[in-house]
């Protein structure tokens, strides 16, 4: 029995695995991935009970659920009301936090570099193709940007951290919304594809000139450098738990059926632009119940006992009224006997 829980430069576990066949099996997002294996490491200790979670995607996490294959998937693009209660899925949200861009640049320090939206959109969409291009210059007087092409990271898998920066795109770039669009897979315009978080967060460690967005405790645990975003307030802000607090206090989950919200270029003068939650996925009625009342029993401790790890990784515990509303819903929705 092991569960991996640490991220390096060079190695992220895609897994976090327990020995026993009744382990609790999950898989989807890598967005949340650090926090999960925290969680489920204090879990083991606490119960002797494990969890078996595949690190493998947003998109895959949902087709496995769907395929019944795990007791649980998660997702950082929340299904819709009307998808739901054509699967018999239950969601909710379980944790929230930041992405962040991470670059690649020799002397150029994290929160050196500024970037706004639209010179963002620019980038992805192939229209800036050097760090010194005026439009990235205008925004960094103070910067010694080098005269060097900039190799454009993207995700290659279907992904929830996909969805919501290409959700913050389409909000922010008209030729954005009207060339590419927002999804988990998108046809890119340019650039290398790379597998989860940590392969977006390995390749721009490896390449000289790359930018890249990940989830921040990937940038913060390998290490990375990250830029600092202009927000819609027109703020320059940092990646800080308290940006993705401020980002997150305008959500209003009461008003989201289903809990679909997306927390993408929120107002106020401390929001980060791009700050997002992330999803759980259950049938209403479960394979196996057995399995399926572990899982809550998992979810429910990691709500009452984990927010303390989660902001020590810089994610944002779910708060308390919400909490409230997601067990409400466990209870009128899910099969438990």
């Amino acid at each position: 029995m092991f569960i991996r829980t640490l991220i390096s430069a060079t190695i992220v576990a895609a897994s976090v695995t327990c020995a026993s066949a009744g382990d609790i099996s999950g898989a989807g997002a890598t967005f949340p991935f650090p926090i999960y294996a925290k969680w489920a490491d204090a879990y083991k200790t606490a119960t002797g009970n494990g969890l078996n979670y595949q690190s493998i995607g947003s998109g895959a996490g949902i087709k496995q659920i769907k395929a019944k294959t795990v007791t649980f998937g998660a997702t950082d693009a929340p299904l819709e009301p009307k998808d739901l209660d054509a699967a018999g899925l239950e969601q909710w949200p379980m944790v929230m936090g930041g992405i962040v861009l991470v670059v690649n640049l020799d002397g150029i320090k994290s929160g050196d570099l500024v970037i706004d939206g639209p010179t963002l959109a620019k980038i992805y969409l192939g229209a800036i193709t050097n760090w010194n291009d005026p439009a990235i210059k205008v925004l960094n007087a103070k910067v010694a940007l080098p005269d060097l092409a900039i190799a454009v990271i993207h995700r290659a898998d279907g992904s929830g951290t996909t969805f919501n920066f290409t959700n913050y795109l389409d909000k922010v770039s008209p030729d954005w919304q009207s060339k590419v669009g927002e999804s988990t897979s998108v046809e890119w315009p340019v650039g290398i594809g790379a597998k989860g978080n940590d392969g977006v967060a390995n390749n721009v460690a490896g390449t000289k000139g790359a930018i890249g967005y990940v989830e921040y405790a990937y940038a913060k645990q390998n290490k990375l450098t990250y830029a600092g975003m202009v927000n819609k307030d027109g703020k320059t802000v940092e990646p800080t738990i308290e940006a993705f607090q401020a980002a997150a206090a305008n959500a209003d989950w009461a008003k989201a059926p289903g809990f679909y919200l997306i927390l993408s270029n929120q107002p106020g003068a401390d929001s980060w632009p791009m700050t997002a939650a992330t999803f759980i996925l259950m049938y209403k009625k479960p394979v196996d119940v057995t399995q399926s009342n572990e899982a809550l029993k998992f979810f429910e401790y990691c709500y009452d006992k984990g927010a303390d790890q989660a902001k020590a990784l810089d994610y944002i515990p779910m708060p308390d009224s919400v909490v409230a509303m997601v067990k409400k819903a466990w209870t009128a929705d899910i099969a438990q006997k």
